[in-house]
């Protein structure tokens, strides 16, 4: 589904990318490791044309959309929950879901509500309003609303309470036996580890490593390598 070949982006003379490579499958659960500071998030923002890549191809569904702008790389099917959430503050939990709901699909408001039924007992209070767990949950669902082919999350649970985390992590885990394709970057090596297909390890801009979980999970000196702090 998702092609990445041999990347190079960065932030003006800042050079991030080193030939990065990277594949997802339909219906794949991927995910990105990596110490703070590796590469990961340039890897998303180039992938989604935030950032332009300087060489290397990107294709998702056998088309070329590296040099494409942000909107049509969103509507080619790619659904980002980006770091930090970034939902709009001054608009309801409805209005934000509303705000990005586009073509046919399974996800409907009322698909998303049932979903996170939280958002539901939410869905009149400002994004300003939520907590940090409804906003990450409200992230996700703003993405789903775009009814994407792969959806995109950059830190899935980065501060957020130890239930919410589980929450999180059992509403990706439904995704995936619906058939959703998933590119995750996270922290939590065990939850991941339980939900993923594969993985790949990023190192100062390049991809170091890709295995399975169990491969991961049986490689200690991998993981104290390049993901201990």
């Amino acid at each position: 589904m998702l092609r990445i070949q041999n990347l190079n982006s960065g932030y003006g003379n800042s050079k991030v990318l080193f030939d990065f490579s990277l594949e997802v499958g339909a219906g794949e659960v991927v995910t990105m490791l990596g110490r703070n500071g590796m590469g990961k998030t340039t890897a998303i923002h180039t992938l989604m044309g935030i950032v332009r890549a300087t060489a290397g191809a990107v294709t998702f569904k056998g088309a070329a959309i590296t040099d494409m702008p942000p909107h049509r790389i969103s509507r080619a099917g790619l659904g980002l929950v980006p770091e930090g959430r970034r939902i709009t503050p001054n608009l309801s939990v409805e209005e934000n879901l509303l705000a990005t709901a586009r073509g046919k699909g399974p996800w409907t408001l009322d698909a998303v509500y049932r979903f996170f039924p939280r958002l539901q007992e939410r869905k009149r209070s400002m994004g300003q309003q939520l907590s940090g767990g409804e906003q990450q949950m409200l992230a996700i669902s703003r993405a789903l609303m775009t009814n994407p082919d792969l959806l995109i999350l950059d830190e899935a649970t980065e501060g957020l309470a130890p239930l919410i985390r589980v929450e999180i992590w059992r509403c990706l885990s439904e995704l995936k036996k619906q058939g959703q394709a998933i590119l995750v970057i996270d922290k939590n090596i065990d939850a991941l580890a339980r939900i993923a297909d594969r993985h790949y390890i990023i190192e100062k801009g390049r991809a170091v490593w890709s295995g399975s979980s169990s491969e991961l999970l049986q490689n200690n000196e991998l993981r104290q390598r390049y993901l201990s702090v």
